[in-house]
């Protein structure tokens, strides 16, 4: 499935060129990620309006790429893990929260754990959550606010897993010495 195209800013149709001069501007490259989404514009469209979103929740650093890594980490994604763990560092979040989500170990607090098992409950249980887990949630400091959060950046996540399972995404050079597989 990897004849995927990946588009430069030459080769991609006129809706996605002016999102990946966005991409640009932000990574300072078109991200292999983007350059496969560009065969579709509404699709890029969306993934970078969500990621935007994403870093306008009410989570901070950590607690957001808590968010996003479990998510990753979930649905396997070869590209994602390793570019945000990229990002996180670039966030100055710490390495034991950056590795114990790759390696799927405890997290440092309680707190960042039950954002940790509910964004695991809502992708696992397809939102179905029972209340058991919401109030462990509510009980560590959240929110229902935050709870709907999750699923904006689960909408976000969905888009690049599914996409980088599909189109099989080179990881780019910058995001290679962070690679990462699932541990069994």
């Amino acid at each position: 499935m990897s004849d995927f195209k990946l588009h430069t800013l030459e080769s991609a149709p006129e809706g996605s060129k002016p999102l990946l001069e966005n991409s640009v501007k932000s990574f300072g490259m078109v991200p292999n990620l983007h350059a496969v989404m560009a065969s579709s514009p509404e699709l890029l469209l969306g993934y970078q309006t969500l990621h935007g979103l994403a870093q306008q929740t009410s989570f901070d650093a950590d607690e957001l790429t808590v968010v996003w890594q479990t998510i990753n980490v979930e649905h396997e994604c070869h590209y994602c893990v390793p570019a945000h763990t990229m990002i996180a560092h670039s966030m100055k979040v710490g390495a034991d929260v950056i590795d114990a989500l790759r390696d799927e170990t405890p997290l440092p607090s309680a707190k960042l754990e039950a954002l940790r098992n509910m964004t695991l409950s809502v992708v696992r249980d397809r939102g179905v959550v029972n209340a058991e887990s919401v109030d462990a949630f509510y009980s560590a400091g959240f929110e229902q606010k935050n709870l709907l959060e999750i699923i904006l950046i689960l909408s976000q996540k969905v888009m690049s897993n599914y996409v980088n399972h599909l189109a099989e995404t080179p990881t780019d050079a910058p995001f290679q010495e962070f690679a990462w597989q699932k541990s069994k």
